[in-house]
């Protein structure tokens, strides 16, 4: 029996409130300035200098502005950094995020129509199907969600397909491209209720997909089959690079095996045990390419890997929850920045498990480490290439304690040659099926 709150506890509500010395002090204090400013730490920004023993000169960052495509830009920024480096280009160099965007908006709408034929026989009440819906398609995505595309239509660069005013405030194609798959996704099941033969529902979903076409190519201007690029070196030579095409210009000017790189995750919850692999049903992008596959290990191996391949001079895209203890405007990751515990003399502590399970935390974001300061040989903090302009952090760049990334961080990748050869071999085995809701499955 569900029981209410009584008068009488009110009263002693308010009674403990009254007992607590200094009460007012902090009660003023809170509704004057916010929570987070009453409760920082100056002490934080003393610790988390932005000084470190392994630094990574990466150029400056870039901006995904109003539009979820961290992923993309971290992605793109680790290749970016090493092509940067090959090419020894001058100037700063960004390849097209606008470029794999338009791909990725089309794949995700064909990967929601066969998701909706595949589920036609369920209630649109029943939990996948419901799942399904909520988001048709979305702007994040996950590491071998963009080894699909390139796999698939290669990479430009920036200057080849720049941004358009749809790639960097996407609200607008989202909401429009939104509400046709869910509209279209009412004719498919109506088709397939009716018994219609499957190669007539195929047809109509084709014709379905030239109009998506038609909404991205507006939106986002049309992907190039072929193109020149020029630009000088650091001795100020001219380059000039004619009538290549996406694949061969990832090939060619990145030259990165991407079967290679392997996602890690660290999620220490009960039905995930470490050292074994996972995938998450109704995950991804492109039919018939890369498949999300995440090796799961404790938090001491995903260090050491990250930490091998920054010493090797290679940055590592990572996902986390940006959201959780950090400051923004000056660039700050770390659980001692806030003492909002102290303030409200509550304890707010919970493991990264129990963060996970009870739906506290999940990857939200995904950035670029491009160093890590190691003392006696061990981290105490990284050093952060985000994707949201100069205007923050340090020029754009953050630092993140080690004890942040403990806590927060779920995801890295790296090339599979820094880890132990017992865990190379697990990366071919079966992986467990996760459900679609799973915190591993959410999009950064």
């Amino acid at each position: 029996m569900k029981k209410e709150i009584s008068l009488e506890q009110l009263k002693n509500f308010q009674s403990n409130l009254d007992d607590l010395k200094g009460h007012e002090i902090s009660e003023r204090a809170v509704t004057k300035n916010g929570i987070l400013n009453v409760c920082k730490d100056y002490r934080s920004e003393v610790n988390m200098d932005p000084v470190f023993s392994i630094n990574l000169e990466t150029g400056k960052v870039a901006d995904q502005k109003r539009s979820g495509r961290c992923w993309m830009f971290a992605a793109l920024n680790t290749m970016r950094h090493s092509m940067r480096e090959k090419l020894n280009m001058r100037d700063d160099f960004e390849l097209s995020q606008n470029y794999t965007f338009f791909w990725d908006k089309l794949e995700k709408s064909n990967y929601f129509y066969e998701n909706i034929i595949a589920t036609a026989d369920l209630e649109t009440s029943d939990r996948k199907v419901s799942w399904l819906l909520q988001t048709p398609q979305q702007d994040g995505g996950q590491w071998d969600m963009i080894v699909a595309l390139i796999q698939k239509y290669g990479v430009v660069p920036k200057s080849v397909m720049p941004e358009t005013f749809n790639s960097s405030n996407s609200t607008e194609i989202n909401k429009q491209l939104n509400l046709k798959l869910r509209k279209d996704a009412v004719k498919l099941r109506e088709l397939i209720h009716a018994n219609t033969d499957m190669t007539e529902v195929r047809r109509v979903k084709q014709e379905m997909l030239t109009e998506v076409y038609r909404m991205l190519a507006y939106s986002f201007g049309e992907p190039v089959n072929e193109f020149n690029f020029e630009y000088y070196d650091k001795d100020n030579q001219y380059h000039s690079i004619q009538n290549i095409t996406p694949q061969e210009f990832f090939n060619k000017y990145v030259g990165w095996n991407l079967d290679d790189y392997v996602s890690i995750i660290n999620a220490p919850t009960k039905d995930k045990p470490f050292n074994h692999m996972y995938t998450v049903e109704m995950l991804g992008n492109v039919l018939g390419g890369r498949e999300v596959r995440h090796l799961n290990v404790d938090m001491n191996t995903f260090r050491k890997v990250a930490i091998e391949q920054l010493k090797n001079g290679q940055s590592v895209w990572f996902g986390s929850d940006v959201g959780q203890e950090s400051d923004r405007k000056e660039g700050i990751m770390d659980p001692e920045l806030y003492h909002q515990d102290e303030l409200f003399d509550i304890d707010f502590s919970m493991s990264k498990a129990e963060r996970l399970d009870y739906c506290e935390s999940l990857m939200t974001h995904a950035m670029v480490l491009t160093g890590v300061d190691l003392v006696n040989d061990q981290p105490t903090k990284w050093k952060v290439e985000n994707s949201w302009g100069e205007k923050v952090g340090e020029k754009g760049f953050f630092v993140m304690s080690d004890s942040w990334m403990e806590e927060f961080c779920y995801q890295i990748v790296v090339n599979k040659k820094y880890l132990p050869k017992e865990l190379q071999k697990i990366l071919n085995e079966k992986p467990t099926i996760l459900k679609p809701w799973d915190p591993m499955g959410s999009l950064a």
